[in-house]
């Protein structure tokens, strides 16, 4: 069995227990395809209610929390009955480095926890906020002691004292030919328009939190685009035709 496959079984089955057990439950973490697999497999259920949580607002990795209809109309009633995330808070004021997430994730890794169980690490000059899920907090509570060579401070939060970190905004004033995905992503994220097509293509570009593999897709205003690797931005105003019958458009792009 593939892994998309397999991904949907999983799903299936907590859709299940939530019928049948009559329960709250929710996956691991997932990326964007596989929040996009998770769509599907939830279409149908109208005895269920369905929500996507990774911890805040922009969270790219999220769980999907499976409620019956009786638990509540809004996320915020289920998050009230249930801890579903943690944060370990990372302190490494003392590197000589500037530790980036991949030094954050892979020190994790290295202790055996699988990448489903870990979903954004917000970083800092001072250390990282980890979200996690609440089954490896103990385990990372007593063994997580480095970053790497850095020796690393380490403490257990709720969710709820996530610190997330103000982004700036670069605005973005350009003309495109048209309104497609591939001409937005190029302009948005500085890209040729053959590499913005490859990540399309690809699977690593989202709309609106939805997987998109569409390069012809037209982009409406208002629409939050995120390119893996290089951020997210909106689509913040679509103006009028240039002489030469371009479109004026502002773009946010979150750096």
């Amino acid at each position: 069995m593939d892994d998309s496959k397999l991904l949907k079984s999983r799903i299936a089955d907590r859709i299940r227990q939530a019928e049948e057990g009559f329960y709250i439950t929710n996956t691991d973490f997932l990326d964007l395809h596989q929040q996009a697999l998770a769509r599907e497999e939830c279409r149908g259920h109208s005895d269920l209610r369905f929500w996507f949580y990774g911890g805040y607002e922009d969270a790219e990795r999220r769980i999907l929390i499976i409620a019956p209809k009786d638990y509540g109309e809004t996320l915020e009633d289920v998050l009230g009955m249930e801890e579903f995330l943690h944060v370990i808070h990372v302190e490494t004021g003392g590197s000589d480095r500037k530790l980036s997430h991949r030094d954050y994730l892979g020190s994790v890794l290295g202790l055996g926890i699988e990448r489903r169980m870990i979903g954004d690490i917000l970083v800092d000059e001072k250390g990282a906020d980890m979200i996690v899920r609440p089954d490896i907090s103990t385990f990372l509570e007593q063994e997580y002691r480095s970053v790497g060579r850095t020796d690393a401070k380490i403490e257990v939060r709720p969710i709820g004292e996530l610190a997330v970190p103000e982004r700036r905004v670069q605005v973005i004033r350009d003309t495109l030919p048209s309104l497609r995905l591939d001409n937005v992503v190029s302009t948005a994220f500085k890209v040729s328009r053959s590499d913005a097509v490859k990540g399309i293509r690809s699977g690593i570009v989202s709309v609106d939190h939805m997987e998109c593999t569409k390069i012809d897709q037209r982009i409406d205003e208002g629409a939050v685009i995120v390119l893996r690797g290089k951020g997210k931005a909106v689509l913040q105003e679509i103006g009028g035709e240039s002489k030469k019958g371009r479109i004026w458009v502002e773009i946010l792009r979150y750096v």
